[in-house]
């Protein structure tokens, strides 16, 4: 069940852009492990599902974070010891 005030808090919540991809498979291992680190992610995607159509934007698999875990996210995904 959703709750409806955590919903409507996270549409005011601005989310940024932090990683491009065109694997969705890479995605969700991003996704994950940001996750496992406390760290809340969108993943966005263009394509139509049952068309494996991987061309341009329509191929691409965006990872969205909030805007103030932006810096800790990019650590996460560069590797750094400290994040």
């Amino acid at each position: 069940m959703i709750d409806f005030h955590k919903a409507v808090e996270r549409q005011h919540e601005k989310w940024v852009v932090i990683f491009t991809t065109y694997d969705p498979l890479e995605a969700e291992i991003i996704k994950d492990l940001l996750e496992s680190g406390g760290i809340s992610v969108v993943v966005r995607s263009s394509k139509v599902r049952p068309y494996p159509v991987n061309i341009g934007k329509m191929g691409e698999v965006k990872i969205l974070v909030r805007e103030e875990d932006k810096d800790e996210a990019e650590k996460v995904i560069e590797g750094d010891e400290e994040a």
